[in-house]
């Protein structure tokens, strides 16, 4: 290659343009709303798609496969699964405030169940979209730019003639930003857009008396109404929605809370989060009057029901419900859309002053061609009452020509030097004849039965209705307020013909409080069998039956029922278990394995020491290896929030051996598994955070660990252990020092 065509750059300054031309790419061609028409590039090629497919309101429907392929191969050419997700969703009423397309066939439902397949569902366009959308596309309103591979012309923003971006919302992730445009309704937003045009100077916090805040297809409550005004004004804020909820009576005095409407954050998956929450508060027992929970939605709507028991506190089940559920959610706007170009952040009457202002200019551009087309219109029905005057010298000029060329140049210029006429005043009135070459052209291609005399009649009529056009047009394009008035007219009229209710209650509510009732505290005691079975029961109780329980169970504890259990694993884990969540009973019940109420799996673990926070606050835990790595922590380290945290680090190849209290007056025995036995004092092992190894007990040689520890004291009753059927007494063991061979035995 020649070296004089190598461009030498830096490396990092051509992967930031290159970073930054595709971030743009996907703000501006992808992700993001045009304001003007609120719509994203693959929702606008679509619609009018669809359009040029002749898919009407009053026509049949068309596959939706065809429909996908089509907007692919001709505008969109990003894959088939992005263009039929939008026209999903614009099909799907319960996310958009109106639906742009109608679809028929399974195209999803609010509990989050997916459309069918493209091949299986049809489509055509709504009525709104037909005549609010696309119904002055092919009066050049709006220009059109080359596909993809410019081999089509596609409109570069579609000429929607109400405020879309905000009647059906938006939502979108580009790099670095995103928008969340909640949907309003739309006689609201129809009627901010007349107060604007009345009052361009009109403030949010006056826009508000039109607008009064969204308005979601669910329905629900927004609780925050005192936040909208700065939401509005800045364009980005926090919107606090509830579901309804109804109580109904039922019979037996009882009476049960229904869920009608949800917030618009639950659609789909959150339905099933939802029911499982509400498990959850069952289970964890936040709750005891919820007998149980059906869900009844169907496509009448949503219906939720929770039966109570009887005198049940209603009012304090509400707030449980917004407080611990997705029945409360946050709606997190930003009106980000792309204007002239490039994102911009907005205000809600910055966004109807930029709709506005389009449709301002799709009506000079809408009106300027029809006033071009009234004055041609006007141009040639002038060309035929005038030649309907002089039909018969038109008529024998047309027989004295020999070819239309001639006629026609007699027709414009009066040239009649190649017409053989009857009669030379016909000749001289045919020089002064002046046709334009419209005119001309018209006549030549006029029908005789024209010249009767109702056609006449008509003819001149058509005229006056021209000339009354042309003065419309003109004082509609001169006068801005004329304009306006045609504007607010057509306006009122979608009003009418597609305005519907408030779904959505806007108020200011007082934030959801769970008081918790205070237990009362007492000791309780902790049994376990041997199978993993763990309960409380209450001290009274565990002495009546001590010597049973003692012979039956294998991990027995006196603990406060408010502290929480720490199990060690020799894995080195530690599980907390709220006490409060083992069953409370009888001491014959059986109790709930420890493994369903706490992350300890006994399948994957060993437990080998089980203690409460509060019996551990005032003691330290001597920790041992197998590997004879040894340690003191102080027993307040172990008093943290996570349900699952590493008690000690661990070497590689090594577990927990045994966990114990820690006594510094005792001496500890460490037995290997070759019968080396170390003794020494207690005293001696330095205190360590949790997070350490520790140090060495005893050194043990190759391929030996550590079997066995146990403790002794001054004071202690003979301690003897077999070693190959000879008796060692520990207690006579010589006293050495940490970090030693030891003896053997």
């Amino acid at each position: 290659m020649d070296a004089t065509n190598i461009i030498q750059t830096e490396y990092s300054e051509l992967m930031q343009k290159s970073y930054i031309d595709y971030a743009m790419s996907v703000i501006v061609a992808r992700a993001l709303p045009d304001i003007r028409d609120g719509l994203k590039p693959v929702q606008r090629r679509t619609l009018y798609d669809m359009y040029e497919l002749g898919l009407r309101y009053d026509k049949p429907y068309r596959k939706s496969a065809r429909i996908v392929g089509d907007t692919m191969g001709k505008y969109h050419p990003h894959g088939d699964s992005s263009i039929y997700d939008a026209l999903v969703v614009m099909a799907q009423d319960f996310k958009k405030g109106m639906p742009l397309v109608d679809g028929h066939g399974n195209f999803g439902s609010i509990e989050g169940d997916g459309a069918a397949a493209m091949r299986y569902t049809e489509a055509r366009l709504q009525k709104v979209t037909q005549e609010v959308f696309l119904s002055d596309i092919e009066k050049d309103v709006v220009d059109f730019g080359p596909n993809f591979d410019e081999t089509e012309k596609e409109p570069i923003v579609l000429p929607v003639k109400m405020p879309n971006i905000l009647i059906n919302g938006a939502e979108g992730i580009a790099v670095g930003m995103a928008t969340n445009i909640p949907p309003h309704n739309v006689n609201e937003v129809l009627d901010g857009v007349v107060a604007y045009m009345k009052n361009p100077d009109i403030t949010n916090h006056e826009m508000m008396n039109y607008i009064t805040g969204p308005d979601f297809p669910t329905g629900g409550i927004i609780a925050n109404k005192k936040d909208l005004l700065n939401i509005y004004e800045t364009g980005s804020g926090k919107i606090k929605i509830r579901g309804k909820i109804e109580v109904e009576q039922v019979k037996g005095n009882k009476e049960r809370l229904v869920i009608t409407e949800i917030p618009y954050t639950m659609i789909g998956a959150n339905i099933g989060k939802f029911l499982n929450d509400v498990y959850s508060l069952v289970e964890s027992k936040k709750t005891n009057d919820i007998i149980d929970i059906t869900n009844q939605s169907s496509k009448d709507g949503i219906r939720i029901v929770l039966d109570l028991k009887k005198g049940a506190n209603v009012e304090t089940l509400k707030n449980l419900l917004y407080k611990k559920t997705k029945l409360e959610d946050t709606f997190g706007v930003n009106m980000l859309a792309v204007v002239n170009g490039r994102p911009e952040t907005l205000s809600l009457v910055s966004v109807i002053k930029h709709h506005v202002d389009f449709q301002y200019e799709l009506a000079t551009r809408k009106y300027t061609n029809l006033l071009q087309k009234a004055r041609d219109k006007k141009e040639i029905q002038e060309g035929l009452i005038k030649a309907c005057d002089v039909i018969d010298l038109i008529i024998e000029i047309l027989r004295g020509s020999k070819n239309i060329k001639d006629a026609k140049a007699c027709l414009i210029n009066g040239d009649t030097s190649k017409i053989k006429f009857k009669s030379e005043i016909s000749k001289i009135q045919a020089g002064e004849l002046h046709f334009t070459e419209k005119q001309a052209s018209a006549i030549l291609d006029m029908r005789l039965y024209k010249l009767i005399g109702l056609e006449l009649d008509a003819l001149k009529k058509e005229y006056e209705e021209t000339l009354n056009n042309i003065a419309t047009y003109e004082d509609i394009l001169e006068n801005r307020s004329s304009m306006a008035k045609v504007i607010i007219k057509q306006l009122n009229t979608y009003k009418k013909n597609y305005g519907r209710e408030r779904r959505t209650v806007i108020d200011n509510l007082k934030e959801a409080v769970v008081v918790e009732e205070k237990i009362k505290t007492k000791d309780v005691v902790f049994l376990m069998d041997r199978f993993g079975y763990a309960k409380t029961v209450d001290v009274s109780v565990y002495e009546r039956n001590k010597e049973a329980a003692d012979s039956e169970n294998r991990i027995i504890l006196t603990v406060k029922n408010t502290d929480k259990l720490c199990l060690f694993t020799e894995q080195g884990q530690m599980h907390l278990l709220k006490i409060i969540d083992l069953p409370h009973g009888k001491f014959r019940d059986k109790g709930s394995p420890i493994d369903n109420l706490s992350n300890y799996d006994s399948k994957e673990e060993r437990l080998i020491f089980v203690d409460s926070i509060l019996n551990l606050a005032d003691k330290k835990l001597l920790f041992i290896t197998k590997k004879s790595m040894i340690k003191v922590v102080d027993g307040k380290e172990f008093d943290v929030t996570r349900r699952t945290t590493s008690a000690t680090k661990l070497n590689d190849d090594d577990i927990l051996l045994n966990i114990s209290i820690y006594d510094e007056n005792n001496t500890i025995v460490m037995r290997s598994r070759k019968e080396m036995f170390l003794r020494f004092a207690c005293n001696t092992i330095p205190e360590k955070k949790k997070g350490a190894v520790g140090v060495r007990g005893m050194r043990l040689a190759d391929n030996d660990e550590i079997i066995e520890t146990y403790f002794v004291s001054d004071d202690s009753d003979t301690i003897s252990v077999d070693v190959k059927g000879k008796e060692v007494v520990l207690n006579r063991l010589h006293v050495a020092n940490r970090d030693t061979k030891g003896v053997k035995k």
